[in-house]
């Protein structure tokens, strides 16, 4: 006895084609589906907390280098009052008044013609802004102040330091830097 095998096209019908992929390998299941979607979620997971490590330690950097900036400036000030080239303002110990006057400029004194008025000398091409705060208000202490002070006196900049109440990466706050 022959047999008769019918083809699948000839019960599909006339117009339509056989698809090269079976019904099962169509698409995506869905265990497949959550498996890439679990994956992608851990790889996010450890993402997030490692770009955050990088920002804190990206803003102590530039931290350290604004301190360092303005720090050399006031030291620059007060070297030059020491050697007599600017003028000492009363109750300053040869410290700025402010932070704005190392960007404005204080003029030199000319001890050849004795006028103070010849020439003007910055120490900072602007005032840094504080990374951690995110503004251009910095902490100051005077020489009158106490090294932990944080309040000014009012007198003269000493130091300076950020009004950030977060603490470092060390466990040291901001403040003390």
């Amino acid at each position: 006895m022959m047999g008769v095998t019918i083809s699948s096209r000839a019960v599909e019908g006339p117009g339509r084609r056989e698809n090269p992929r079976s019904r099962r390998e169509a698409g995506l299941t869905l265990i497949e589906l959550i498996v890439a979607f679990t994956i992608l979620l851990i790889l996010t997971t450890m993402a997030v907390p490692m770009a955050r490590h990088q920002i804190i330690r990206q803003r102590e950097k530039d931290l350290r280098n604004d301190l360092r900036e303005i720090r050399a400036a006031i030291d620059k000030y007060k070297d030059m009052t020491d050697e007599g080239k600017i003028k000492v303002e009363n109750d300053t110990y040869g410290y700025p008044k402010t932070l704005q006057s190392l960007v404005d400029g204080v003029p030199l004194l000319n001890k050849l013609s004795g006028s103070g008025d010849t020439a003007k000398i910055r120490f900072l091409r602007r005032i840094p802004t504080d990374p951690m705060t995110g503004t251009k208000e910095w902490g100051m202490r005077s020489m009158q102040d106490t090294p932990d002070s944080n309040t000014w006196g009012g007198q003269d900049v000493f130091d300076v330091y950020t009004k950030s109440l977060e603490k470092g990466s060390d466990g040291t706050p901001y403040s003390q830097w």
